[in-house]
């Protein structure tokens, strides 16, 4: 639909927070404005100031802070509203979805209970109808089975259906503006894919304006007619979403664009690139594969039991990670990639026994590390480390980063005292963070320079092994560079092997050197990089690809037909048997899964 009257008009907005005494200007002098039927995407990196903006759209910024301009809505000022005027506002004349709907929907009542609230707080309506127009809304936004999903919490739903409850109780209303805050920031690509083309059609049916918050350059390009890009704060360039992406004027719109993974960008090159140059103005070496294994995972099963009743009886068993068989070489990274459920965290936490696994092998350096007693799986821990999604929650908000990096130097006996603070210093310092940071707490950090804190925590005991599950899905574009790149040269320097768990292939292809899809907690999938990317052979690699968003506005796909499938159960009776499978080699060293 094309733009028409504005739904919104932002104009002279500023805002500040008060943090210790003093005003923080966060967002200075803005200006734009979203038509009836227009999709105008804000990008930005963390701190730009983007989603306080929509904070400030939608009223709901907390009492330290400080408002100045103009927000138009419907044709009145938002900011010279009282609170009770912008409660009738939100929900009927414009609605808001935020990133992760789990903390969103209120886990105690039901999906359907509270799309219907919705519907009788705004409209008004009967119990008995909101309940019939809310099971409506929810077959609108394409959830099968919607009178029985209405009974359901929010826990028994997949994170994608979640936000399609989201969306409808936005929907509920038929707001003229719908508030995006990065919706689909935390969903697999499938996912994404799915919830992008629902908001397409929706907004074509409804004619509202639409204004999305992200830093996913390839949603941009997906969905925006329109694009403001903010860097601290200010709007530094604004235009139509081909023109930013063909001709971006600013030089951080350039620096934005220029960071962004692109599929099919690693065709004919073979050792996996860095986005950038290394810090030393030098491009990264590309490591040296040594033959011989450093982990060989063989078999690993991994299951939850399933209990109910009074007597606590097991009634069936998740079969979350199911004869899953790969090898790792030394200075090699091998990525596992899968949606959300397919086991491939699982199997991460069960090389280092942190969920034990029911049968299998897993030997690294080696040592059969699932016989290991407890001293010997320490030492063995020692060479493998970790690196977690959320660097936040990894850190200990309570202590000072350089006595976490420390900790292991004691906890493992390798230094202590001077010596430990020395080593402390060389690891910031190769992690590119100033020295001085030691004395800092977590919270007085980005969230790429808390990963790298990570990161330099985990190198700390020198290992030979990082698991990094997940470790730049949740950083902006420009920082998830970044940390790849700085991984790609510890690899080169250093020799590491990675094990990378994602769901964001475009980085996969730039990152890795062999690559193993998993579905329902079995590899379908497995060969190198370049094998794999370009000829994906088994149905599901084929579906990841092509859900993809390609950052690239003039390739903007043609309105796909809505799958809503949701991926099938991995709970299994206690009398299951898993079928036997083998793995037809499809070329050198790419292996596919099939049933016999």
């Amino acid at each position: 639909m094309s733009p028409q009257h504005p739904a919104l008009k932002v104009q002279g907005l500023n805002v500040s927070f008060r943090v210790d005494r003093r005003w923080n200007d966060v967002v200075k002098d803005l200006n734009f404005e979203v038509s009836l039927g227009e999709t105008v995407a804000i990008v930005g990196e963390s701190g730009s100031g983007k989603s306080v903006t929509a904070l400030s759209i939608f009223g709901v910024l907390p009492p330290n802070c400080r408002l100045s301009g103009s927000i138009a809505l419907a044709g009145r000022n938002i900011l010279t509203l009282r609170e009770p005027e912008l409660r009738g506002l939100r929900g009927s004349t414009m609605a808001m979805i935020f990133q992760e709907p789990m903390t969103s929907l209120n886990p105690v009542l039901k999906v359907g209970f509270q799309v219907a609230e919705a519907l009788r707080y705004h409209r008004g309506l009967a119990w008995a109808t909101a309940e019939g127009a809310a099971i409506k809304l929810l077959e609108r936004v394409r959830i099968p089975n919607a009178r029985e999903r209405a009974q359901e919490y929010p826990h028994k739903l997949s994170d994608g259906m979640r936000q399609r409850v989201m969306i409808a109780m936005a929907l509920a209303c038929r707001p003229s503006l719908l508030i995006a805050d990065e919706p689909t920031t935390a969903l697999d690509v499938t996912i994404q894919a799915q919830i992008l083309g629902l908001m397409r059609q929706l907004q074509a049916e409804i004619g509202m304006g639409l204004l999305f918050i992200t830093h996913d350059m390839g949603v941009v390009a997906e969905i925006a007619d329109r694009v403001v890009v903010m860097w601290r704060g200010q709007k530094v360039e604004e235009g139509p979403v081909k023109e930013i992406f063909s001709a971006p004027k600013h030089a951080y719109t350039q620096a934005l664009l220029a960071a962004v993974p692109r599929l099919g960008d690693m065709k004919g090159v073979r050792a996996p690139q860095p986005f950038a140059p290394s810090r030393a103005d030098r491009p990264v070496p590309a490591a040296t594969l040594l033959n011989e294994p450093l982990l060989q995972v063989d078999g690993l099963t991994t299951r939850f039991e399933r209990r109910q009743g009074v007597l606590n009886r097991v009634v069936g068993r998740i079969h979350t990670v199911e004869n899953v068989s790969f090898e790792l070489a030394r200075a090699e990274t091998l990525a596992l990639v899968g949606e959300s459920g397919c086991g491939k965290s699982t199997t991460g936490r069960s090389i280092l026994r942190l969920v034990e696994p029911i049968t299998g092998s897993v030997t690294f350096a080696g040592k059969e590390v699932l016989a290991l007693g407890a001293a010997d799986l320490r030492s063995v821990r020692r060479e493998i480390q970790m690196v977690f999604q959320d660097p936040f929650s990894s850190l200990d908000p309570r202590q000072m980063v350089g006595d976490a990096i420390a900790e292991p130097l004691r906890v493992h006996g390798i230094a202590k005292g001077s010596d430990a603070d020395d080593r402390v210093v060389a690891l910031l310092r190769r992690v590119g963070i100033s020295p001085d940071a030691r004395l800092r707490y977590p919270h007085e950090f980005s969230g790429g320079q808390r990963q790298r804190l990570c990161i330099a925590r985990a190198l700390a005991v020198s290992p030979k092994l990082i698991i990094a599950d997940e470790a730049v899905s949740a950083l902006d574009v420009t920082i998830k560079a970044q940390v790849i790149d700085l991984m790609l040269e510890l690899q080169a320097e250093l020799g590491l092997s990675y094990l990378f768990i994602s769901h964001d292939m475009a980085i996969v292809e730039r990152f890795s050197h062999r690559v193993a899809v998993m579905y329902l907690g079995e590899i379908i999938e497995i060969g190198p990089r370049a094998a794999v990317f370009g000829n994906p052979t088994h149905a599901y690699t084929r579906k990841l690809m092509s859900a993809v968003p390609m950052p690239d506005p003039s390739r903007r796909a043609a309105p796909r037909t809505l799958n809503d499938e949701e991926i099938p159960s991995v709970f299994r009776a206690i009398d299951y048997h898993p079928p036997r499978h083998h793995y037809t080699e499809v070329g050198p060293d790419h292996f596919v899964k099939s049933t016999i």
